[in-house]
C-alpha cells in the first residue's frame, strides 16, 4: 500500500495574530515539526499545502525538504487545501491511502503517523483516525475509496463529516496529546511552560 501525507498549513492564523506555522516550540517552528514527522514516517510521499503568508513561511524551512504547493483558494476554507493536496498526490504519486495532518499539533510525530499506517494494515479499515479528549480527529488516514468524498468537501469543512458517515469502516487509535493544538498566544505559552 502506497501512503501519502498531506500537511495542511494554508490557514491565516487569525486568532494568533501571526502565522502559527512559524510559531516556535522547542527550537523548531510548528511547521518544521510537522515536516519532520512526515519525512521521518513510513509514508511513501508527502506534500505541504501553503496559502496565507506563503512567502514568509517558505523562508523558514528548506524548500527541498518537502514538495510544497500553493492553495490559491485558502480563504474558502480547509476543504480547499485538502482538495489541492489530494489533487497533487493523485496526479504525481497515485497513493492507495492518504494521511491528512495539520501543522498546529506539536505532538504529532513519525510514531503516531506510523501507527496509523500499521493499524490500517492490521485492521483493513478504510479510515483510521486519532482519538483524544472524547473526539475523533486528525491526523486521519483515508483509503482511496474516500478520495471522491474528500474532493467533494466544501468551505471550512474538514474531513470529519466523512468519518461520521462511515463509522462502520473506521478504527481509532489513542493519541491523548492530539488534543493540544495552537490557536492563540495563550496556547503557545502553555505549551512552552
Amino acid at each position: 500500500m502506497k501512503t501519502g501525507i498531506i500537511i495542511l498549513a494554508a490557514g491565516e492564523s487569525t486568532r494568533l495574530g501571526y502565522p502559527k506555522q512559524i510559531a516556535k516550540y522547542k527550537e523548531n517552528t510548528l511547521l518544521q515539526l510537522a515536516i519532520n514527522a512526515a519525512n521521518d514516517s513510513n509514508a511513501d510521499k508527502r506534500v505541504l499545502v501553503l496559502g496565507a503568508n506563503r512567502d514568509e513561511i517558505k523562508k523558514t524551512f528548506p524548500g527541498a525538504s518537502i514538495p510544497n504547493i500553493p492553495n490559491p483558494y485558502f480563504e474558502t476554507g480547509m476543504s480547499s487545501s485538502i482538495k489541492v493536496g489530494l489533487e497533487y498526490m493523485l496526479k504525481f504519486d497515485k497513493p492507495d491511502q492518504v494521511i491528512i495532518m495539520l501543522c498546529d499539533q506539536p505532538f504529532v510525530d513519525a510514531k503516531i503517523l506510523n501507527k496509523l499506517i500499521a493499524t490500517q494494515e492490521k485492521e483493513s479499515k478504510g479510515i483510521v483516525a486519532c482519538k483524544y479528549a472524547k473526539v475523533v480527529g486528525v491526523p486521519i488516514l483515508f483509503g482511496s475509496a474516500y478520495f471522491k468524498e474528500l474532493m467533494a468537501l466544501t468551505g471550512d469543512e474538514g474531513a470529519k463529516s466523512i468519518l461520521l458517515a462511515h463509522e462502520d469502516d473506521l478504527v481509532t487509535i489513542a493519541f491523548p496529546k492530539g488534543k493540544v493544538d495552537i490557536d492563540t498566544e495563550e496556547d503557545l505559552r502553555d505549551l512552552n511552560l
